[in-house]
């Protein structure tokens, strides 16, 4: 890995893979570019690959930057006070909907992940972000439900989606759109 500065494009972190079969540019949540490309490849070509690409990268950024002024920055207060509404809110209801639905669970544990609202581990140990607290109620249930049925079904199968979508009365579809419009946000220091 190499970080290059661009005089135009800014930090550009450059991986060349084994695994990578083209060039890859990603613009990530904070702006900040990574370029992957195959070792059969060099890092002029890549960077070039990505100064072609600069109208994508400023409407990608543009775009990046509307979404994240929808989402105000926590600060550390505002986390712990997520974490205790978490430890309150979610051991119930997740009890309640395993209880109600014939599922079960090992262990539950609120996490501060900012990646994924939730998983389900190989052992059935649930754990949730405690951003779901930012959810409406109804998406925080659908999350819950989703983890739930991950100790049916421990993959995205036919299978684990049929029974998600039986659980939330054939609105799994309708659900997952409307998370997507949700994004776990940026703590201040």
């Amino acid at each position: 890995m190499a970080l290059v500065h661009h005089p135009t494009l800014g930090l550009i972190e450059c991986v060349r893979s084994v695994r990578a079969r083209s060039i890859r540019l990603v613009v990530r949540g904070d702006g900040s570019l990574r370029l992957s490309y195959p070792v059969f490849a060099n890092r002029s070509r890549a960077i070039a690959f990505a100064e072609s690409r600069m109208e994508w990268i400023e409407l990608t950024r543009q775009r990046l930057a509307k979404r994240q002024a929808n989402y105000p920055t926590l600060t550390p207060q505002d986390v712990e006070r997520l974490h205790r509404e978490a430890r309150q809110y979610v051991p119930e209801a997740l009890q309640r909907l395993a209880t109600k639905h014939g599922l079960g669970y090992t262990t539950l544990r609120i996490s501060s992940a900012h990646t994924r609202w939730g998983s389900c581990s190989g052992r059935n140990g649930i754990s949730i972000s405690l951003f779901v607290m930012l959810l409406p109620e109804h998406l925080r249930e659908f999350i819950l439900l989703h983890e739930l049925c991950h100790t049916r079904h421990h993959n995205h199968s036919a299978a684990f989606h049929a029974l998600l979508n039986s659980l939330v009365e054939g609105r799994e579809r309708e659900l997952n759109a409307e998370l997507r419009k949700y994004k776990i946000p940026r703590i201040s220091d």
